[in-house]
């Protein structure tokens, strides 16, 4: 559910717009299967040797067709996406917003990790095109040199504990200072409560992406990495 502060003017414009997408969606999925098939059903035709020559050109004619369909249903899901994506983004600044003027959620670590978890798993999933590379920030792609995260972006950050030790955190960031080219992260623990400012070295910005595991296996991240 979306509390108050999340759910704005901007957000449910968004909203609209990603349920008119999706209630498309079935309609421009079925016709790409049928298109589908009926490339198939040629293809096991025109295994015939004195059926090729009739079947060819037909072939080629559906063949094109399933193209086209497919990258029409590719194409309605990437704007979808993309929604989701303007809508997560427009909640984390409206919580930041919230949280600068001291409207500060409180909850049980056990609840915070459960949406950690949710969050990790719904963040959107980008689909390149065929033989597209994997941007920055996209599963175990890192970022830029030159990225600089957005509010409400989460990030590891190396912070010192009381007795000088160094321990790597989650936190979100607040804001970044060009000046001074620092970030003011909260750690999102909200059993600890702190705020940290530290340098760019000293963050590691995470994922904004998942990558496909059946199309970009090389952007997944090996297990045990830490």
């Amino acid at each position: 559910m979306f509390s108050s502060y999340e759910m704005t003017e901007n957000s449910i414009d968004r909203l609209k717009v990603l349920t008119k997408l999706i209630h498309q969606l079935p309609e421009v999925h079925a016709k790409a299967e049928d298109s589908y098939s009926a490339v198939e059903q040629l293809r096991e035709k025109a295994t015939d040797d004195r059926k090729q020559a009739v079947i060819k050109g037909k072939l080629k004619s559906v063949t094109l067709q399933a193209s086209n369909e497919a990258e029409k249903e590719q194409e309605l899901l990437r704007k979808a996406l993309s929604k989701i994506y303007e809508i997560r983004q427009i909640r984390n600044e409206k919580r930041i917003q919230a949280r600068q003027q001291g409207n500060k959620e409180t909850m049980r670590r056990i609840t915070l990790m459960k949406m950690l978890h949710q969050s990790a798993q719904t963040i959107p999933l980008w689909l390149g095109k065929e033989g597209e590379t994997p941007p920055p920030l996209c599963g175990s792609v890192s970022a830029d040199s030159n990225y600089i995260a957005k509010a409400g972006d989460m990030v590891a950050a190396l912070v010192k504990g009381p007795e000088a030790d160094e321990n790597w955190i989650l936190a979100e960031v607040v804001s970044f200072s060009q000046s001074q080219g620092r970030y003011e992260v909260f750690d999102i623990d909200e059993e600890q409560k702190e705020k940290h400012i530290l340098s760019k070295r000293r963050i590691v910005v995470l994922p904004l992406m998942r990558a496909s595991p059946e199309i970009n296996p090389e952007a997944l991240f090996s297990k045990g990495t830490s």
